[in-house]
């Protein structure tokens, strides 16, 4: 493959697995956990820097993805004392921000590790770090790891359709009809983590949560349909990915910066032209009333 097309590639995968996710956290109003993970992630990847000194490897991923998790935890136990649950989201992720801010500034200083190094990614950087798999050959490794967390969301979504709609509409009647809400919700936190960590690291945060929230949001102008939203947000995430590659090629600009630009652009042609909640359409409804 080209590098234009693994870059491609690698863009549409996290349009696909973030925009599966988006539409539950639209439907769970919790939007904006992605943003709080993706920041608190920092604190998880300055842990596993200092517990093995070393910038590559597994262990940042796993320090990451355990931060998100414990991210989840705190809001939702903050949220069970009685606490607005964006308020929660705001004290958690301001706190475990800046104690990663801290770790760097006194324990990591003498080391390429800083806050634009954890959480800007940069995705004309992807083809260049290759690895070797059976029957596939040479692939980028980021590309590699977001095409295996999307098979993973994917199986999941797939897997517990069911149980994420019930739960994401009325928690109570799930409840009652004996699903474990708060594990169903500690399993879509862990997706939400993995999802964003994988992402961030190829395209950088202000794009993991442009993809998690706006086409989802997107997706909702179009259909009441929980099934044909899944599919219309994880287009529009693709949609959005080659769109702004193009359009940085042409402006000369970043690449995620345009994909970020890209999904707002979806947004506004939906907001304006959607069959239902469409500026347009509201407009024709209120001229034949």
């Amino acid at each position: 493959m080209t590098y234009t097309a693994w870059i491609l590639l690698t863009a549409s995968l996290v349009g696909l697995s973030c925009g599966l996710i988006g539409v539950f956290l639209i439907l769970r109003k919790m939007a904006m956990m992605s943003d709080a993970i993706s920041h608190t992630v920092l604190l998880g990847i300055v842990i596993a820097f200092l517990i093995t000194r070393e910038l590559q490897g597994p262990h940042m991923l796993i320090g990451a993805i355990l931060a998100g998790l414990l991210t989840a935890f705190l809001v939702q136990w903050l949220h069970s004392l009685d606490i607005e649950l964006h308020a929660s989201m705001g004290i958690v992720f301001t706190t475990l921000f800046s104690i990663g801010v801290i770790l760097i500034a006194t324990s990591a200083g003498n080391a390429h590790l800083d806050v634009k190094h954890a959480l800007m990614g940069e995705i004309t950087f992807v083809p260049f770090n290759m690895m070797e798999l059976p029957v596939i050959g040479e692939i980028p490794r980021t590309t590699a790891m977001l095409a295996l967390v999307f098979l993973i969301v994917l199986f999941f979504v797939i897997a517990l359709y069911k149980e994420w709609k019930i739960t994401s509409f009325d928690p109570a009647l799930a409840a009652s009809l004996g699903i474990p809400v708060l594990l169903m919700h500690y399993l879509f936190m862990s997706l939400v983590s993995i999802t964003t960590v994988a992402s961030f690291d190829a395209v950088g945060a202000i794009m993991v949560v442009a993809m998690l929230i706006t086409p989802a949001a997107s997706a909702y102008l179009w259909t009441d349909k929980l099934l044909t939203m899944l599919v219309l947000s994880s287009s529009f995430g693709v949609i959005s990915a080659i769109v702004g590659y193009y359009l940085a090629a042409w402006i000369d600009t970043s690449i995620s910066g345009s994909m970020a630009f890209a999904t707002g652009l979806v947004f506004l042609i939906s907001f304006i032209f959607s069959p239902k909640h469409g500026l347009v359409s509201k407009r024709l409804h209120a001229v034949k009333s």
